[in-house]
């Protein structure tokens, strides 16, 4: 996926988890939305230098969004939404192998899930979580705790244990780090959801993201250490 245009600032401090204050390279002083809702207190703090790209939707009071930061020689893309467009290209691309009938967001039971398709001659429900937060070359999920990824991550198990196709996929939203692991110190529920889904067969699945300014991409497979 790939934004329109982007613009460099620097981060000078978050009012509330939906907006910033930033100032640009031109100098000026501006309010951006975050496009991330999560804590996300590693990344944005004073004087990291952050990446915005204008905002598309029509009446809003910021013009800018703040989709990416650097933390040290790390550019982290921290936008909500990339994550989906960047796994449904991947899933176009036949990048897990081929699928049939793909769609986007798709209710069943008490959830909605990110992707529908059909694998290996199964009806196949895949939920997307973008991941980032990163310890010491470690990617994390979540940064907060989630009572509606547990609540998927069960029924994901419910539908895998009926004999369907059943696919969650960290997408950890920067480069190189060394493996993924849930992060059970902030949501212990979460990381029991995720081993009790695994060991019913629900796929596990974690990869990094080549990320530049003005993009992000699926790159690797990352090991899952559950």
């Amino acid at each position: 996926m790939r934004y329109r245009s982007v613009t460099r600032a620097v981060f000078l401090e978050r009012p509330n988890r939906f907006v910033a204050r930033v100032e640009t390279e031109w100098g000026e002083a501006l309010t951006c939305h975050v496009k991330n809702t999560g804590r996300c207190r590693e990344l944005l703090v004073p004087g990291a230098k952050v990446i915005l790209t204008p905002g598309v939707r029509p009446g809003r009071k910021t013009a800018w969004d703040l989709v990416a930061v650097w933390k040290g020689a790390r550019l982290i893309n921290m936008d909500a939404q990339a994550p989906n467009q960047a796994a449904r290209e991947a899933l176009e691309a036949g990048v897990f192998g081929p699928v049939a009938d793909l769609r986007a967001e798709q209710r069943h039971g008490d959830s909605r899930f990110d992707f529908s398709f059909q694998k290996d001659g199964r009806p196949s429900f895949l939920e997307v979580k973008g991941v980032t937060l990163e310890d010491g070359g470690v990617a994390r999920f979540p940064d907060a705790p989630t009572l509606r990824g547990a609540r998927h991550l069960r029924e994901l198990a419910d539908w895998a244990a009926a004999g369907n196709g059943a696919y969650v996929l960290l997408v950890i939203q920067m480069e190189g780090v060394a493996y993924f692991t849930p992060n059970d110190a902030t949501d212990p529920a979460f990381g029991a959801a995720l081993r009790a889904a695994a060991g019913v067969g629900v796929n596990i699945l974690a990869w990094d993201c080549r990320v530049t300014e003005d993009s992000m991409c699926l790159r690797a497979p990352v090991p899952v250490r559950l």
